[in-house]
């Protein structure tokens, strides 16, 4: 139930793939078990509380080993998606696309986002998968419905008394017990680096000889993980809203907290307010809801933890702005809680008839599988007096997140912080925008950094949101350029 970059729900981000030779059917795709032409391509259907795409799309499943150091082992399939090139015969290959989360799906997510990409999808073959371990890719599920409510609505997740602290440890202990319950076979292969070796099979499916990847969020982390596998296959490759390879999980929240308290105050200067004293208020509205929540019209209550989730929702984007607006009014100005409420439904992924998605199982399965990190409640409250100075509004929230993210987690986790280091690789495009809430913008820096001499090249965009493409023309016109006429920027390149 942690506060996480996710994938938005509105206003889906982008992202794009760089420097691809012509990759076409026939050329060297490297070994492995799938070719080109070895993926069969029909009508995609609809899914759960969905409708299917337009009949310009089609869908394919590619097979996987489970284990890939096992790879005459079990097997899974990776579910994909494709809109193909409308200008065929200037068709470059294919673009695969990662929206973030971790557990989005790019099966759902790159259809309704499609619009974004037409330049790009002139001349590419747009792709979008789900990543194992997601929706149709053997995708997790750890509790029913009626238990994610319950927590959602009983669980202090900022515990302020030691039964409330043990409650709030004892349910993400359950909730990583059911993970290994109903998905035990995928759970201890959900990893990034297996995704990324599942990225090197669904490229070699596709036919091209290099990979076109854009990755958002959590989806640069993915691709750069890929160019530190495959740095000779690295094609053109493009990293927005990025994630920074050098923290750990609690260097991971201490970034967060300091990105959202910095677009919180961004907000608040924008209608006129000063940044200390509205956030006070706002730190003064979380503390009263948390003593007594707020009625709504549904008949739930908004407490604390909904609170929060509500109002970091429309922090995403600027767009969202107004939306927060009205929502902290109505709390302040009615004492009802409906509009956070709403936005925190949309975070968490739930729809009118208390039905929740499962991209937070898959998130928190990916994260603990990927991290060794376990952080104690005792470390976890050692944390709090630091992050409450981070942000009054937000730190608190974090600070007790690292504990119960992965607490007694039942898989052990690979590694402290992902390996980015891709010596050889093509350019990697790497995007960071200075108000970016999740993925705070000294993260694509130290990405950039991290990519090695000559592969990280660093792009500043200077606004709001998580992701900046199809956001800011300046980086739409910079990002096409590269992937369609193969122009590099050069380092340092600001969009203001």
């Amino acid at each position: 139930m942690g506060l996480r970059a996710r994938v938005r729900r509105t206003a889906v981000l982008a992202g794009a793939a760089l420097l691809v030779t012509g990759a076409l059917a026939g050329c060297d795709t490297g070994p492995g078990p799938a070719s080109s032409g070895s993926l069969d391509w029909q009508r995609c259907e609809a899914r759960e509380g969905g409708a299917a795409p337009g009949p310009e799309w089609r869908c394919a499943t590619v097979e996987v080993p489970l284990d890939h150091a096992k790879p005459d082992g079990d097997t899974i399939g990776i579910a994909l998606i494709r809109k193909q090139a409308t200008r065929r015969s200037e068709r470059l290959g294919s673009m695969l696309f990662d929206f973030g989360g971790p557990g989005g799906s790019g099966v759902e997510i790159l259809p309704r986002a499609a619009a974004a990409y037409t330049g790009l999808g002139t001349r590419y073959d747009l792709v979008g998968f789900d990543p194992r371990g997601v929706a149709g890719s053997a995708g997790v599920r750890c509790r029913g419905d009626e238990e994610q409510e319950r927590a959602y609505r009983e669980v202090d997740m900022t515990p302020d008394t030691p039964a409330e602290e043990a409650a709030f440890v004892e349910d993400g202990a359950d909730f990583g017990a059911g993970c290994l319950r109903l998905a035990g076979r995928i759970l201890p292969h959900v990893g990034t680096t297996a995704a990324a070796r599942d990225m090197d099979v669904i490229r070699r499916a596709l036919g091209d000889a290099e990979l076109t990847y854009f990755g958002v969020s959590y989806g640069t982390e993915l691709g750069a993980t890929y160019a530190h596998l495959f740095p000779e296959r690295v094609g053109r490759f493009v990293l927005d809203a990025v994630v920074d390879p050098t923290a750990d999980a609690v260097g991971h929240a201490r970034n967060q907290a300091t990105g959202f308290q910095r677009a919180l105050e961004n907000y608040l200067s924008d209608r006129g307010q000063d940044p200390q004293e509205g956030t006070r208020r706002v730190a003064e509205l979380l503390r009263r809801v948390d003593r007594d929540p707020l009625p709504t019209s549904s008949g739930r209550q908004l407490n604390e933890n909904l609170a929060v989730l509500g109002i970091v929702t429309p922090l995403y984007s600027r767009s969202s702005w107004p939306r927060l607006t009205r929502a902290l009014d109505e709390a302040v100005d009615d004492g009802t809680g409906d509009g956070l409420l709403e936005l925190a439904d949309s975070y968490n992924g739930r729809d009118a008839s208390g039905h929740y998605d499962t991209q937070n199982h898959a998130q928190r399965a990916i994260s603990c599988a990927d991290t060794r990190a376990r952080p104690t409640a005792a470390e976890a409250r050692a944390l709090v007096p630091e992050f409450r100075e981070l942000s009054p509004v937000f730190g608190p929230f974090l600070a007790w997140d690292t504990a119960g993210w992965c607490a007694r987690w039942p898989v052990e986790g690979e590694r402290d912080t992902p390996e980015a280091s891709a010596p050889g690789a093509a350019p990697v495009l790497v995007i960071g925008t200075t108000g970016d809430p999740a993925t705070p913008y000294e993260g694509a820096r130290r990405m950039a950094d991290e990519l090695g001499d000559g592969v990280g090249v660093m792009v500043t965009n200077e606004g709001e949101g998580h992701g900046s493409y199809d956001g800011s023309d300046c980086v739409t016109s910079l990002v096409d350029a590269y992937f369609l006429d193969g122009k590099v920027p050069a380092d340092g390149y600001t969009c203001s």
